[in-house]
């Protein structure tokens, strides 16, 4: 599917892909449940979709393409315009599938896929990946448990997604070996958070809307 530049966006070539599960009480942030109950893990993926999808959305900086797992046709994505299904077997395989669809569009010179789940993601954060891909062939935006929040591609490359262990705190270095093998321009952003484990909670509760995790 053809993706349309859009002139008033600074990388008129450029995609962003959020990969963002509907948010339905009992199938988002399972692992917050036994802390939050079924409601406040809802809550909480709630909060954190809506803001990372809005930065994206106001900074104008590429299309936005929303991927889910399911329900594309959730009220959640009713004022969104581009939300896709997301394919395969496994979280790379989806990821992949994601970033060569993209990629294989003539008119599209750059993706980057991100997740909900990094509070920290910001309009400045998205600006650098998508400058990096300037003059590099990825970038990868690590996270402090071992796996990535981002990661972008000026060409395909399932390569990158396979033979890695996903929920493991090795993606990352995984993914990083793979790039190095591949003898590409790739390039590194500072390392951001997640919010998977209750103990991420605390760090959570210190942000602006968060306060009600310790009221």
């Amino acid at each position: 599917m053809a993706i349309m530049k859009a002139p008033t966006m600074k990388y008129p070539g450029g995609v962003i892909q959020v990969f963002c599960k509907a948010p339905i009480s009992g199938a988002v942030k399972t692992r917050l449940i036994p802390a939050l109950g079924s409601d406040g893990a809802l809550r909480v993926h709630r909060q954190l979709a809506e803001r990372v999808l809005t930065v994206c959305c106001e900074a104008a900086l590429a299309r936005v393409e929303v991927w889910t797992n399911d329900h594309v046709d959730h009220p959640f994505f009713a004022d969104y315009d581009c939300v896709h299904l997301q394919t395969g077997e496994d979280l790379g395989e989806r990821m992949a599938n994601a970033l060569t669809g993209a990629l294989s569009a003539g008119d599209v010179d750059r993706a980057i896929l991100i997740g909900t789940d990094c509070p920290t993601v910001d309009a400045g954060y998205l600006d650098r990946a998508l400058r990096a891909l300037s003059d590099h062939d990825a970038v990868i935006g690590p996270a402090e448990d071992g796996g990535y929040g981002l990661i972008g591609l000026r060409r395909p490359d399932r390569s990158l997604f396979t033979g890695i262990e996903w929920g493991t705190g090795e993606v990352c270095a995984r993914t990083c070996q793979k790039l190095n093998a591949s003898g590409i321009r790739w390039s590194l952003l500072p390392p951001i958070w997640d919010v998977d484990r209750p103990e991420d909670l605390q760090r959570l509760s210190r942000l602006p809307g968060y306060n009600w995790l310790t009221a």
